[in-house]
């Protein structure tokens, strides 16, 4: 495979055109949802003149099957966002599937370890989906930091009856930065989240740690992602610190929900890209609707995403969830 740049290699300056990326999680099919995100995330590198990159999240590669990953592809490819680098992009494309990165991220593992900097925790809800980009509905609590102040002699007896997970040490203080879309933030890990895991006890690298190390790796400088993910933001912005890694510009946008104010996810399969595709046989429609979702359209009218780019404004993408009426919904 073709090794990505490491982490000492030359970044652009954030000055010039952004690069932005898709990392889709293909443990389901592409959904409306996903696709509004996409969507922006393509208006906004593109617009700034800049390019798209693709990598798979598929950490977890059991819930993550290789054939979601090339529908996933071919939906992108139909609805004209095409990318300019990653997967599916011919030599070293393999390299963009973080099935495929766990040497890489062994490395970074390894330094937090040496520095001490991150310690074996044998609570059962490290665990829990550490794999997967969290969501603020999950029910995430503060961790307490038990296993944190357990002696040497207490984490060999542990050692011995199951295998541990590892959070990495967080501080009390304030992790502050200014958010693309919904400006100032500020953050205290300690009282807002605890220390966070970095590895599961099935040694499946955590989402946090991942997403982190990639997005350094591949010259990522602008995140555009769903605003369920704005809490993970000082988590990741705390490890780039911590390895001495470059972090890119974030902006969140809102998410699409239900009339009921349910987030459009991959449990709604009538939201799928293949159903939408066998119905409309057209992207335009969608991209239409998408687009005046995010405030780019009075009305939603046909339109292909080239074409919105000569007018996308993204000061006009709401600030709250966005919800999808329901005559507007396929199959009203």
């Amino acid at each position: 495979m073709t090794p990505l740049p490491d982490e000492n290699a030359t970044r652009k300056n954030k000055i010039n055109a952004p690069r932005g990326r898709f990392a889709p999680t293909p443990s389901g099919f592409l959904h409306l949802g996903n696709v509004f995100c996409s969507l922006l995330a393509w208006l906004y590198a593109k617009s700034g003149g800049g390019k798209i990159i693709l990598r798979i999240e598929d950490l977890d590669a059991q819930r993550c099957p290789r054939a979601n990953a090339d529908a996933l592809a071919r939906d992108l490819e139909w609805l004209g966002l095409f990318w300019d680098e990653g997967a599916y992009s011919g030599v070293g494309s393999e390299n963009y599937f973080q099935s495929r990165r766990s040497a890489i991220y062994e490395k970074y593992f390894n330094k937090l370890t040496q520095e001490k900097l991150i310690y074996p925790c044998f609570c059962s809800r490290a665990e829990l989906h550490a794999a997967e980009a969290p969501h603020l509905s999950d029910g995430r609590v503060l961790y307490s930091g038990v296993c944190r102040r357990l002696t040497e002699a207490e984490r060999q007896s542990k050692m011995q009856q199951r295998r541990p997970a590892y959070r990495v040490k967080v501080q009390d203080e304030t992790i502050s930065f200014t958010d693309g879309h919904y400006g100032e933030q500020s953050y205290n890990l300690a009282h807002e989240s605890g220390d966070f895991i970095v590895r599961r006890s099935d040694g499946v690298f955590a989402y946090q740690l991942a997403v982190t190390v990639d997005d350094a790796l591949m010259g990522v400088t602008q995140v555009v992602r769903g605003s369920d993910l704005l809490s993970s933001t000082p988590m990741q912005l705390y490890l780039y610190r911590l390895l001495g890694l470059t972090p890119p510009d974030f902006c969140h946008i809102p998410l699409l929900t239900d009339p009921d104010g349910r987030r459009l996810a991959k449990r709604d399969g009538d939201l799928e890209i293949g159903v939408l595709r066998r119905q409309y046989g057209d992207p335009r429609p969608i991209v239409g609707l998408l687009a005046y979702l995010a405030g780019q359209l009075p009305k939603p009218e046909p339109i292909s995403a080239q074409e919105l780019l000569a007018f996308f404004d993204p000061a006009k993408i709401p600030m709250h969830n966005i919800v999808v009426p329901r005559e507007l919904l396929p199959g009203s």
